[in-house]
């Protein structure tokens, strides 16, 4: 990577018990977790706001610990996208976005917006939906990422309405899931979902080799690139993301 740190590489939370003695060194306080995290890993995706609203203390202690360069992504909240109906959503929208997580400032990467996998494209109610998401809040940029989860979503009208609003479509390396890799943002975000327990480095070397290229891709033209390792053998999500960034400098 350069200094413009167009990659970004990293791994959701970072409070899981069978990381220590393998991720973080024996004896570590855990309140010094995220501190060491942040020192090999370039991104952090935040999923407790999924579940509910942080603190403004908290986000301003978060921010401290990371170095510059360093940036959370935020999970939208359940709340906000597990609706039959999505343009209904304004209130829980509206809470969320006035959590506080501004106070990271230029540490704040994309908002991810997750969507049931019950959820099905529909245009017009989509369309509503994306209009109450803003561009800024408290006078700081939002980007905004869209993990759609139902087929019904390989549609070029979905893809255009993302692109009218600048928002990425993420790339999910799933078992489960669609995996949609089509550009609709001066940004991009990837979920990687496969991690083995059985491999050392929760992806072999042929298959890093090739996220590596991937986010080469991803990133040209000075783009930005979130890639993230999610789910699968979770215990292995944090070498993954390590032997990665070493494919990227």
């Amino acid at each position: 990577m350069d200094g413009r740190l167009t990659v970004r590489v990293g791994i959701g939370g970072w409070t899981y018990a069978p990381w220590r003695g393998v991720f973080y060194p024996d004896g570590l306080v855990q309140r010094r977790e995220l501190e060491y995290a942040a020192q090999h890993l370039t991104a952090i995706e935040i999923n407790a706001t999924f579940y509910g609203r942080q603190k403004p203390a908290s986000w301003r202690k978060w921010g401290e610990a990371v170095p510059e360069g360093f940036q959370f992504t935020v999970k939208a909240s359940r709340y906000s996208t597990a609706r039959k109906v999505l343009a209904e959503g304004a209130d829980s929208i509206e809470k969320f976005l006035n959590q506080g997580f501004t106070e990271l400032g230029d540490k704040l990467g994309p908002i991810l917006w997750q969507f049931a996998p019950t959820k099905q494209f529909e245009r017009d109610d989509f369309a509503r939906f994306l209009d109450l998401i803003p561009d800024s809040q408290d006078g700081v940029p939002l980007r905004h990422a869209l993990e759609i989860r139902h087929e019904s979503f390989e549609d070029p009208t979905f893809f255009e309405l993302a692109r009218t609003r600048n928002m990425a479509v993420v790339f999910a390396d799933s078992d489960e899931y669609p995996c949609i890799d089509e550009a609709t943002a001066d940004f991009s975000y990837a979920r990687l979902q496969r991690t083995e327990e059985s491999v050392e480095t929760g992806y072999d070397d042929k298959a890093l080799d090739a996220w590596a290229d991937k986010a080469r891709g991803w990133s040209k033209g000075g783009r930005d690139a979130y890639v993230l390792f999610i789910a699968g053998a979770k215990v292995r999500n944090p070498t993954a993301a390590r032997m990665l960034i070493k494919r990227m400098i």
